[in-house]
C-alpha cells in the first residue's frame, strides 16, 4: 500500500464519519487497546495490548512522516506527536489504571 492510498483511506473515513482526524485517533486507540485484549484474552493491564496500538500509531504516522516530506518538503512532527498522544492516552490511562488502582479485592 503506498501513501497516498493509505492518505485517500483517511480521507474516507474522516467524510463518512464527520468527525475531527483528532478525535479519530482516540476512538482508534481505544478501540484497538480494547478488541486486541479481547483478542488475545489479555487484562487491561498487560502491556501486550497498549504495544499493539503503540506498534499501528507508530506505523501510521511513519506513513504520515513519509507523505508529508513528499507533498510539503518537511516533516510536521508537532502534528505527529499529537496523534501519538490522542491514541495512546485513554489507553495508557486504563493500563496504569488496571495495573496499579489502589483498592484490589483480596
Amino acid at each position: 500500500m503506498d501513501v497516498s492510498t493509505v492518505q485517500a483511506i483517511k480521507s474516507t473515513i474522516v467524510s463518512a464519519t464527520g468527525l475531527p482526524r483528532d478525535a479519530l485517533h482516540v476512538y482508534a486507540g481505544l478501540s484497538i487497546f480494547l478488541f486486541s485484549a479481547f483478542l488475545w484474552r489479555r487484562s487491561l493491564g498487560s502491556v501486550a495490548p497498549w504495544l499493539v496500538v503503540l506498534l499501528l500509531a507508530l506505523i501510521v504516522e511513519l506513513i504520515d512522516m513519509g507523505s508529508d516530506l513528499l507533498n510539503l518538503g518537511r516533516w510536521r512532527w508537532g502534528a505527529s506527536f499529537k496523534d501519538l498522544f490522542n491514541t495512546l492516552f485513554w489507553p495508557t490511562v486504563l493500563l496504569l489504571y488496571s495495573r496499579f488502582r489502589p483498592f484490589r479485592s483480596p
